[in-house]
């Protein structure tokens, strides 16, 4: 009767680990598994099919909720999805459909939200009382994370800043810029050549509106823009159309802000395949933010 027990113990072990193994395998998928949309030609039918991965990458988390990388992943992918798919909507319509435009915006906050809480959650696998530590000395806790850690640092950091930019009517938020700061200096701190560039490229647009920022903001965004260009060989539309926004609008240079501008648009998409949809989507406000010049500028 004990061999028998024993054995149906042993049984039962072996059907936990293996139930582990494949929800291990399975997240291990799922979570390097970008790289299909990422080299996408079509953002519509990216924008149709993206909800169904983000809800998958939920289920697998319910069941494995510590999975390091699948965690990344979902900050990862409903932080670009609520940027590229909600946001620019937003911004497009807002001057013809004020309603819609709020509409699209509070889904994008909630997102955003939801990415923040995904990178905080990887952030904490084996450091349990990180969020506490972001909050009361943020430049401390970001000093136990290394090399390994950038993806997870990075995605929280730029889901964070986006849900701060986008609720407006909270500015108590404001309140949470020192941790988001932290998270992103460390990972450029640790890596940053990271996504080809993309802290530096974050980077361009935040620098002008850094709070209590060393020197010149706009300086510090420009070296930052050269860095991100340097880093992906200029094959990205992305650092071109973030220093027309955050530089040469406030700055009231027009002939560099379309300059700018018709430069992103010229890349070819096709010349880095890792990087199509995301010109293709940037290329798309770049196109936007030519169309509203004689808005953005008074001259």
């Amino acid at each position: 009767m004990k061999s028998v027990l024993i054995l149906a113990a042993v049984a039962a072990l072996s059907a936990c680990s293996l139930k582990q193994l494949a929800l291990d395998n399975a997240s291990d998928a799922l979570a390097n598994g970008g790289s299909a949309f990422a080299a996408d030609d079509d953002p519509d039918l990216v924008r149709a099919a993206a909800p169904f991965g983000l809800k998958l990458t939920e289920s697998l988390l319910a069941e494995n909720p510590r999975h390091q990388g699948l965690l990344v992943a979902a900050a990862r992918g409903f932080t670009q999805y609520a940027y590229a798919f909600l946001q620019q909507e937003a911004d497009e319509v807002e001057e013809s459909d004020v309603a819609r435009a709020r509409v699209l915006e509070r889904r994008a906050a909630r997102l955003y939200r939801r990415a923040r809480d995904y990178g905080l959650r990887a952030l904490a696998v084996g450091r349990p009382g990180v969020a506490r530590e972001l909050h009361d000395d943020p430049r401390r806790a970001v000093a136990q994370f290394g090399p390994a850690d950038v993806p997870a640092l990075y995605w929280t950091a730029a889901s964070w800043a986006a849900l701060i930019a986008s609720c407006k009517d909270r500015p108590e938020l404001l309140g949470e810029l020192p941790a988001m700061e932290a998270l992103m200096d460390r990972a450029l701190e640790l890596d940053e050549s990271y996504e080809r560039g993309a802290i530096h490229t974050f980077l361009v647009g935040y620098e002008p509106v850094r709070p209590n920022g060393r020197g010149d903001p706009a300086a510090r965004a420009r070296a930052h823009f050269e860095r991100a260009v340097e880093l992906t060989a200029g094959t990205e539309a992305a650092p071109y159309v973030a220093l027309a926004e955050s530089v040469s609008v406030p700055q009231q240079r027009r002939a560099e802000f379309e300059a700018l501008l018709k430069h992103a648009i010229s890349i070819d998409p096709d010349q880095h395949t890792q990087s199509r949809l995301a010109n293709l989507v940037v290329q798309r406000r770049a196109r936007w933010l030519l169309a509203r010049t004689e808005r953005l500028f008074t001259d």
